[in-house]
């Protein structure tokens, strides 16, 4: 007789398969990757290519020390090794890149079970322990044209054009300056069915009205920093967001507002990154909330605690 493998979520009904729609992820970054080695040169594929491949030999190395089935098949690793080096400054060390990678594999996702079981999004967490371990290297950037380095982006100076700012021609992290690139990953995702666009678009909207109820610039505050990269990519993720459309949408609005109050009431200027995992911690809570019970499921309790229990007559 066969036994039934119920393997860990996200199960998904459908011909794709995770290493499939990890592919389309790979191929709707790749628009931003290009940008930011062009931006900022050899450095900067060179830490891509660091975190990438020290992801794929953690994944590799871990599933063996646990003793757990192989998953570096699947190219989640590769993903999350991606998105972590888009995240980075381009002139960061690639020890440091690599101890990134490290955080995110083994001690967020392989050591809560692998794929399916982490509680967050583990290139987020990584960036957060090394935004605050390496404070100074992780707020230094370097200017495109000038090669200028400098610790303001344009999030906290402005004066940049919007033009420059939606093409990323600014000091930013290596993937997160171009906007339009991320966008036409985030359209592409979505036409293609492996994301929903309530998440991004109630992330983008909520922050955006707040910014203009708050009469800040609208335009620059949404194309500057990491904000559509955590929210196209990170705030999409199958493992640590809901899986119903009114979850996506109260996930996307509390990482909308949780980015504003941190932004501009918070000792960050960078918020979106913190933002998503705090609500990755509160997907368990949302999708309680949100879940729909099958049909029926409701009244058969309700049976269950009319119905006296039986009692049997003992003779003692």
């Amino acid at each position: 007789m066969n036994k039934l493998s119920v393997e860990s979520t996200p199960h998904i009904r459908s011909r794709s398969s995770v290493s499939g729609m990890m592919l389309c992820a790979i191929a709707a970054l790749l628009p931003a990757v290009i940008a930011g080695v062009l931006y900022y040169g050899k450095n900067a594929a060179l830490i891509l290519l660091t975190t990438v491949g020290s992801a794929f030999l953690f994944e590799l190395i871990g599933s063996l020390i646990i003793r757990r089935k192989q998953s570096v098949h699947d190219l989640s690793a590769v993903v999350t090794g991606l998105i972590l080096g888009m995240l980075l400054p381009p002139d960061l060390a690639l020890w440091k890149a690599a101890l990134g990678s490290f955080i995110a594999i083994i001690l967020v996702k392989q050591m809560f079970g692998g794929i399916g079981r982490n509680f967050a999004n583990p290139a987020a967490v990584a960036w957060i322990a090394m935004r605050l371990i390496f404070a100074k290297d992780m707020t230094t950037w370097r200017v495109p044209d000038t090669g200028a380095i400098t610790r303001v982006t344009p999030l906290v100076s402005g004066g940049t054009g919007y033009w420059d700012l939606l093409l990323g021609n600014y000091a930013s992290y290596i993937g997160t300056g171009c906007a339009a690139a991320l966008l036409l990953g985030m359209i592409f995702l979505c036409f293609s069915g492996i994301i929903s666009p309530a998440a991004p678009v109630a992330f983008l909207g909520s922050f955006a009205l707040l910014t203009w109820i708050g009469g800040y610039d609208v335009l620059s505050q949404l194309l500057t920093g990491s904000l559509v990269l955590a929210a196209c990519f990170m705030a999409c993720d199958y493992t640590t967001t809901p899986f119903t459309v009114s979850g996506k949408l109260l996930f996307g609005l509390g990482c909308g507002i949780l980015t504003f109050l941190i932004r501009h009431y918070g000792g960050f200027a960078e918020g979106a990154v913190f933002a998503v995992v705090l609500m990755n911690l509160l997907t368990p809570a949302i999708n309680r909330i949100t879940r729909k019970h099958p049909f029926g499921a409701v009244e058969h309790k309700k049976e269950r605690k009319k119905k006296k229990p039986e009692v049997e007559s003992v003779s003692v």
